[in-house]
Parts: structure tokens; sequence; C-alpha cells
């Protein structure tokens, strides 16, 4: 299919844009407005649908991990606080998912794993902007593994979920963990690890370790853009922190620079949410740093804007909102 400069089309349950990939508010509202699940049946329904959304969550298998432990049949039913903290926060993750840009078969690749006995994660990016998010659960026999399998593990889940974009290409790993490094040059391999060794030889890469506890990039380029894309490593609470407080962080060769807090309102959260819905600001987003767009612009908020001035979706509750 060619795509012009203003177009924009619609694909299953995301939203694509010149800018990026983006979810489907229509499609996810069916998701925000599900009620706190009172059966098994009502969990594995919402996490089912939830999951279709998985590659704009980091940490999905992680976040979902109390409600998959609710369908155990082992398990009795019994609606926790824990569980609703659960339940709330994938909703909360839905309604601040960030832009994932487009892949470009020219760039280069860089893919950030973490392993730990919780689960895999792992962020394919492309000139430090997310392309896709991976993770899933530890399997019951995974839970023995030793620390350095388990990062050896995460890159071979990595390689396969996006063998269509790495298979071929020249790329980077990062991983937090200096002994996976040593299982190359390793000759005593078990049969797990030599399994995954022949698997790797596919692949044209470079391993690099990267300190810190999570090696996880969030939120680059989401609609809440807090300019923390740039950093690469960072602690998984900090993160949390960083995002709820909307710090501006700006790094430098030798230091990273925080400040210029940005105060955020549930007023300008529904705009942004609205202008996503409304089809001349869409192609509007389409066409940004064209002619036919001269004066608009995006944001730091994720908000379009006309020389400096929010651009009003057609919504009537927004436009009284204003009026009052």
């Amino acid at each position: 299919m060619l795509v012009g400069e203003a177009e924009h089309w619609w694909r299953g349950t995301y939203q694509m844009l010149t800018a990026g990939i983006v979810v489907d508010p229509a499609k996810v509202e069916s998701v925000l407005q599900w009620e706190s699940p009172r059966t098994v049946t009502d969990i594995r329904s919402f996490v089912g649908l939830a999951g279709y959304y998985r590659r704009f969550i980091e940490g999905f298998s992680k976040i979902v991990v109390p409600l998959t432990q609710l369908t155990r049949k082992e398990r009795p039913f019994i609606w926790t606080d824990a569980f609703e903290r659960s339940f709330e926060e994938l909703n909360r993750r839905l309604t601040t998912s960030p832009v994932l840009v487009l892949p470009d078969s020219g760039e280069p690749f860089d893919v950030y794993c973490d392993a730990s006995h919780q689960g895999l994660g792992c962020v394919l990016m492309q000139n430090r902007r997310v392309v896709a998010y991976a993770s899933r659960q530890q399997k019951n026999h995974e839970r023995n593994y030793p620390t350095h399998d388990l990062e050896l593990e995460v890159v071979v889940f990595a390689l396969k979920i996006w063998r269509h974009y790495l298979y071929g290409a020249r790329f980077s790993v990062f991983s937090n963990h200096t002994s996976l490094k040593s299982l190359f040059d390793q000759k005593g391999l078990n049969m797990r690890q030599r399994r995954w060794m022949e698997f790797l030889k596919d692949y044209d890469f470079q391993l690099m370790y990267h300190p810190g506890k999570a090696n996880v990039v969030v939120d680059a380029l989401s609609r809440k853009s807090i300019h923390m894309s740039s950093m690469i490593v960072r602690e998984l609470e900090l993160v949390e922190e960083f995002r709820d407080l909307n710090l501006c962080v700006e790094l430098a060769q030798d230091h990273i620079s925080c400040g210029m807090v940005t105060i955020t309102n549930e007023f300008l959260r529904q705009v942004g949410l609205k202008q996503l819905q409304d089809v001349e600001l869409v192609k509007l987003l389409g066409l940004l740093g064209t002619e036919k767009a001269a004066g608009f612009e995006l944001g730091e908020d994720g908000i379009l804007r006309f020389k400096g001035r929010i651009c009003l979706p057609q919504d009537t509750e927004l436009k009284r909102a204003v009026l009052e």
C-alpha cells in the first residue's frame, strides 16, 4: 500500500500515523470501561483483551502477575487491594501508552534486555526511540535457572520475537550482567546453553554490557513526553517517580540535568486523548513538518498546537469546559 503524506490509516487495534504507531483510543475504551473482575473468567477476558496492546506497555507480564496468579485452579478467588492495584495500573498504562516509532531498515537496532525470576523483559529501539516492548512471565521450570542462564534466555526470547526485524541485520544487544559475555567463550556448556548458542549463531550482533538494575527505556515519544527517552539505564522505581512528577531530564556528555517540572491536569489529558479521535487533527499530525501543517507543532506534553495555541478537538464537553 502506498501511503501519501496526508494519509492516515487504521489496522486492527492500532492507529498508524506518520509519527509512529499509537493505541487506537476508540478501541482501548472498552478496556478502560471494564469493571473490576468478579470471577476467574472475567480476569482471563480482561487480560486477554489488554494483551492486544502489550507491545505498547513496558513490563506488561509483570503488571499482570497478580491477576494471572488468581486464575490458578488451586487458588480461591478473593479480590484484594493488590489485585485492584494491578488492575488499575494496567488501565493507567493504557491511557499513557507511548507512540512507537515505525522501524527503519536503514538504521541500526538496539535491543535492551532484563531478566529476573519474575519474568523476562526487553525493548527494541532505534536512535533511542522505542519500536516495541516485549515481556513474559517465568515458567515454573525456569525459576531454578541461574542468573546467567536467565540473561541468555531473555536475549533468545527477544531475538525470536523480533526475528523479522533483526535477522540479517547488524545490531547491538545490551545486558546488565557481565557473566553473560563469558558464556560465549566458555567451552563447558550444558545442553540448554548449547541449544541457545546454536540459535544465536544465525544473528549478527554485538553484546554490550550496560550497568544498572534494569536496562529498560520507557515512554519515548509518549503523549506525556518528559524527555526521559535519553536515559538508557535507570531503576524501575525511579522511572515511576519521574513519570509521576513529569520531570524534564536533559542528557549532556558528562552529566544529566533535571528541572522544569511540568504540571499537567485532567483537562489537558482529555484534550490529548480527544485530539487523537478528531479526524482533521489526526490528519494534521500526519502532516507535521510539511508546508501544509505550517505553524502546527506537537508540544512536549503530546498536545497539538497552532502557534502556541492548543488545537481544541470537536468535542462538546471540552468546549463547555473552556467556556466555564
